[in-house]
């Protein structure tokens, strides 16, 4: 299979110089493969996705000289694929139910609940939360479980250990679906073979090698980049309002200005 990688925004925000850099290194290797860059638009969560948010990720990547094929991917578009995976572990039972509030399960980390614990579940609740089991995920692949691993470009292998996550949800009440089975779905139809990003989604690759598993996905490569960081020593993030490329583009800077910002991220 030919290299083909992706780079999946969110649009809840502008893009800022983090996210230039993953979309870069992933395009550039793509390139220098002979493969093909995926654009994704990761828009399942209709309480903070903005159309305009959407619009400026194709004008602002552009500017920076990528280019993607068409048409573009847009996860809103698809969820009946991902609750059609949720119901195919439904019947395999490797999920649960969680009709807890967010408070209650907040405060039920602190004492470290049990999967399928119904002591906080709510009489009037109507719809709840499914949560992926470990306990019967283990049972469901055998010593396969103990054996999940996955390949890091910067890393080598690594064992996958799924209980870095714990009980991961993957039916939300409010979108229907959460990250993890989207990705793990989406990654699988586009025939994703290497995903470049940054090392804070490191954790959320066990999950993820847990997930291909389950559902007899073939697990891609993996490259966790290093992360820009601010004048503070802290990661970017557009919650924490990290200056997007649209500012830096408003000063004047070129795309050649931002490549010598972006060229400063940390060694792996």
């Amino acid at each position: 299979m030919s290299y083909r990688t992706r780079f999946a925004p969110s649009p809840t925000g502008f893009l800022h110089l983090g996210h230039a850099f993953s979309a870069r290194t992933a395009f550039e290797a793509a390139k220098a493969n002979g493969g093909s860059f995926i654009l994704r638009i990761e828009d399942i969560d209709h309480t903070r996705c903005r159309p305009e948010f959407e619009a400026a990720i194709y004008e602002d990547l552009s500017w920076l000289g990528i280019e993607w094929p068409q048409p573009v991917l847009r996860q809103s578009d698809h969820l009946a694929d991902y609750q059609t995976a949720l119901e195919q572990l439904k019947t395999s039972g490797l999920v649960y139910a969680d009709y807890r509030t967010r408070k209650q399960q907040a405060e039920a980390a602190l004492s470290a609940p049990q999967a399928g614990d119904t002591a906080f579940t709510p009489s009037d609740s109507a719809e709840p939360a499914w949560r992926l089991s470990l306990e019967a995920a283990r049972e469901f692949l055998g010593a396969a479980y103990d054996a999940l691993s996955f390949t890091d470009l910067h890393k080598g292998p690594q064992k996958a250990d799924p209980a870095v996550n714990g009980d991961v949800v993957l039916g939300r009440k409010d979108v229907g679906v959460a990250y993890h089975l989207a990705v793990v779905v989406d990654d699988a139809r586009q025939n994703i073979t290497h995903i470049h990003r940054g090392l804070d989604l490191y954790d959320a690759t066990h999950t993820q090698v847990l997930l291909q598993a389950l559902l007899g996905f073939t697990t891609p490569t993996y490259a966790h980049h290093a992360l820009l960081l601010d004048d503070q020593g802290r990661r970017l993030a557009k919650r924490k309002g990290s200056k997007s490329l649209r500012d830096y583009r408003h000063e004047g800077l070129s795309v050649t200005d931002i490549k010598a910002l972006i060229a400063r991220t940390p060694a792996e």
